[in-house]
């Protein structure tokens, strides 16, 4: 009789394994094209830079490049060719008319992503690139303009890397490198190249961003030597490289004659400069909502228990500041 009863639940498991091997067939084949597809994106983007740059791409720089073997590289190198987004040339691969397109379609969806980051969120920066790498395989055309609209349809991303419009057209970058500067030039940084990652991690750890203003000391044993807000900092020559600057011609630049709000004791007042670019996002607006804006006069007034946070007197009303807040915010002493 037990036996009679099994029966029935052993068709069952049976018919729900069979279901479950089903089901993982297709999300295998699913996660199968998806990684196919990623992975012919990443190339057509490598390729893209390689040409930018005046490089040659072949399949072994594109197999270090994304830490691939030469086989998965060509396997989708043959896939872009039947496509007709890569043409071969010798032993150099090149990218036809639409294999641009396509690369620039996914250059600007980074780059968007990067630039949302940075403006809407308070994600640090050191992971705008790796994010930004994920996301911009599953965004659409239409998403991707939704997003630029909700940022402003901003030309350059947060690195100073132009974002190519909908049409695939780029603006021009300009400026200089850092180490092609002369001793005395006063600068401000308006690219900083995001790849290799490791190079770009080491250039954000030195304190180094967008909009930083620096007065430029020379090249010393293969390293530039620059001041940067009161800092004086040192860069390899691979470093500088990888960062592009404008010169400034400015009636007044605030090089080293001015004080960060974190310098100030209680009882100590000051005329607020600016906030540095570094800070941006939420964190930036809440602070310009509390009246830290360029011109306003700001007073130390008590200080915690432990010192951190501070409490300041600006406009009549009494905030709350802690010191990484307060090492980003530069005045000029009263």
């Amino acid at each position: 009789m037990i036996y009679l009863l099994l029966i029935p639940l052993f068709f069952l498991i049976i018919i729900f394994i069979f279901f479950l091997f089903k089901k993982g067939k297709v999300l295998f084949r699913k996660f199968k094209t998806n990684s196919e597809k990623i992975l012919q994106e990443d190339i057509l983007k490598s390729v893209y830079n390689h040409q930018y740059q005046n490089s040659v791409c072949n399949i072994e720089s594109l197999s270090e490049k994304l830490n691939k073997t030469n086989q998965q590289i060509q396997s989708s190198v043959d896939k872009l060719i039947d496509s007709k987004h890569i043409e071969p040339d010798n032993k150099e691969i090149r990218l036809t008319d639409s294999g641009k397109n396509y690369a620039l379609k996914i250059i600007r969806f980074h780059r968007l992503y990067e630039k949302f980051l940075a403006d809407k969120t308070n994600v640090n920066e050191k992971k705008w690139h790796q994010l930004a790498e994920e996301f911009e395989h599953n965004l659409t055309n239409e998403e991707a303009e939704k997003l630029a609209a909700q940022i402003g349809n901003p030309v350059f991303d947060p690195h100073g890397d132009p974002i190519p419009s909908p049409k695939g057209e780029l603006p021009e970058v300009k400026g200089m490198r850092l180490s092609e500067l002369n001793p005395g030039d006063i600068s401000v940084v308006i690219h900083i190249e995001d790849e290799p990652d490791n190079i770009y991690q080491s250039i954000v750890n030195k304190g180094i961003y967008n909009g930083i203003q620096i007065r430029f000391l020379g090249t010393f044993n293969n390293e530039v030597s620059f001041y940067a807000n009161e800092k004086l900092c040192s860069l390899s020559l691979e470093e500088a490289n990888n960062i592009n600057v404008g010169l400034l011609k400015l009636e007044k630049i605030h090089l080293g004659d001015f004080k960060k709000l974190s310098s100030l004791s209680v009882g100590q007042r000051g005329k607020i400069i600016g906030i540095a670019k570094s800070l941006r996002g939420q964190q930036r607006r809440r602070l310009m909502d509390l009246g830290i804006v360029p011109g306003t006069e700001i007073e130390v007034e008590l200080e915690s228990m432990s010192g951190d946070p501070l409490a300041y007197k600006i406009r009549g009303t009494t905030i709350a500041l802690r010191k990484n807040q307060t090492e980003k915010i530069y005045i000029e002493s009263l």
